[in-house]
């Protein structure tokens, strides 16, 4: 770990197994605090926010602004984790990392044999950041833990979604997604 003040996680190495925003805006904390990012996507299509506008253009280039915004300088690496090869790979990769975080579908690592529990041994010192809508931990599994969550579900069931808006009109989602980005902080 660093002694620089303006870089504090330089040297600190971090595999990122994540979507949307929750834990890219995580990781785009952890990167401009100085840390490695190597952000693991899908072969072919890449993370999903790559395909979601609003799009900036460049050079006859277009590229989804939210994505580059999110997942600033990051490294990416397209991995298909379902196969023996694309585990294998992220297996070294975890070999030497310090963290891996990840907001994937849960239960979507246990299918493929890759979790904490699975890796631990390899790295002794490997911590596992994992964020869910309703908890994946044993002792924190809500009743919803087997589903995926955005923020728009989190607006509706805490009744926020409610709150804004007129009564004559659909109800708008909330700016910026707030409720997805908190618990990366």
């Amino acid at each position: 770990m660093s002694l620089n003040p303006e870089c504090p996680l330089d040297g600190i190495r971090v595999i990122g197994l994540e979507q949307y925003m929750a834990r890219p805006y995580c990781t785009m904390l952890i990167v401009d605090a100085g840390a490695k990012v190597i952000k693991i996507e899908q072969p072919k299509y890449g993370a999903p926010r790559r395909l979601m506008p609003p799009f900036v253009e460049k050079d006859g280039v277009k590229k989804a602004a939210g994505y580059m915004g999110y997942n600033r300088n990051k490294k990416s690496l397209a991995l298909d984790l379902s196969k023996p090869e694309g585990q294998v790979i992220f297996k070294d990769l975890a070999k030497t990392a310090d963290v891996v975080v990840e907001n994937l579908h849960p239960d979507a690592m246990s299918k493929i044999r890759l979790t904490y529990d699975q890796l631990k041994d390899s790295n002794p010192k490997l911590i596992w950041a994992l964020i869910s809508g309703f908890g994946q931990l044993e002792d924190y599994r809500g009743h919803y833990a087997d589903r995926p969550a955005f923020d728009i579900v989190a607006e509706a069931m805490s009744s926020i979604m409610n709150l804004v808006g007129f009564a004559e009109k659909p109800r708008p989602r909330q700016f910026l997604a707030w409720r997805t980005t908190i618990p990366a902080w």
